[in-house]
């Protein structure tokens, strides 16, 4: 322990996806990317992407999924496919399997960007040896879940969506890893994690990774400015005395990798160890180009 708290990093990084067999951003601009999921080219809206595209425009229109936002929300709207795709398909990056699906909201049932922090929680299960116990919190399908089970953690996976939880535990299947130590649990993240403190309950490594706005299973609110500080105090406690990480996560217009480094200094006061803070970031084929796509900050000893 430190009287001082952990070191922040001075100067911010970006954690760069890039693609791999399952996945690649093939092209941007003009406020749309172009990707590869498995088989299928999807285009979806990407405001930040300022510039022309670099491939023409015949490339774009064979895409077989257009998602079309329907306002200025660019998760509200609808898809557009060019023939009848599969409702559901198989994926993977390293040992994990999951599956694709077009969802309600644009998104393909993973964040494909965050395979940079898979790789940096892989290593990180890995290096520390043993069963360490790791948390999930917003877990969403699972794939961080899955990588670091198949690295050796013993899991627990929370998300308020029985729909997420139920699709998680469908790729554990996929992957071979329905056997490993991984508990599965529906529930608002504030009111399992408050109930984790009073049990006394500790955890090797944290991942937080919360929604903007979002709403628990019985109703429950989340707002991330509003609710983050206290969900953040409540994971440092969680901690234990040798915790290798916690990861902190966010996509929000208005927060940054520094103000995410701010909140984690302030609630590991007590801590050593050091801070690192920026942007994830995707990185189009030919590596010129890369789109960020949401801030991180996360301590390790």
């Amino acid at each position: 322990m430190s009287a001082r708290g952990p070191k922040i990093a001075e100067a911010p990084g970006v954690m760069r996806t890039q693609g791999w067999s399952d996945y690649a951003l093939i092209d941007s601009g003009g406020g749309r990317k172009l990707e590869r999921y498995g088989p299928y080219t999807v285009v979806r809206p990407e405001p930040q992407c300022l510039w022309a595209p670099a491939l023409p425009a015949q490339r774009w229109e064979e895409a077989d999924a257009v998602f079309d936002p329907a306002s200025e929300d660019e998760d509200a709207g609808r898809w557009r496919f060019m023939g009848r795709p599969r409702e559901s398909w198989p994926l993977g990056w390293g040992e994990v399997k999951f599956t694709g699906r077009f969802t309600a909201f644009r998104h393909l049932a993973f964040f494909p960007e965050q395979a940079a922090n898979w790789a940096w929680l892989d290593e990180k299960v890995r290096n520390r040896g043993g069963q360490p116990r790791v948390l999930n919190l917003f877990g969403y399908t699972g794939v961080a879940s899955l990588v670091m089970a198949a690295a050796g953690a013993a899991v627990t996976h929370v998300d308020a969506s029985k729909k997420a939880v139920a699709w998680a535990r469908e790729n554990a299947e996929l992957s071979g890893l329905a056997d490993r130590p991984i508990r599965w649990i529906t529930e608002d993240a504030r009111k399992y994690v408050a109930r984790e403190v009073r049990r006394g309950s500790k955890y090797d490594g944290i991942i937080l990774d919360p929604p903007k706005y979002g709403r628990g299973p019985t109703g429950e609110v989340w707002r991330l400015f509003e609710d983050l500080p206290e969900l953040a105090g409540l994971c440092a406690e969680l901690l234990s005395e040798n915790a290798s990480f916690l990861v902190l996560n966010a996509y929000a217009e208005r927060i940054s990798g520094a103000a995410l480094s701010g909140l984690l200094a302030e609630k590991l006061a007590g801590r050593s160890g050091a801070i690192q803070w920026g942007e994830l970031a995707l990185v189009q084929d030919g590596g010129e180009r890369q789109i960020g796509m949401s801030f991180y900050a996360r301590w390790s000893a």
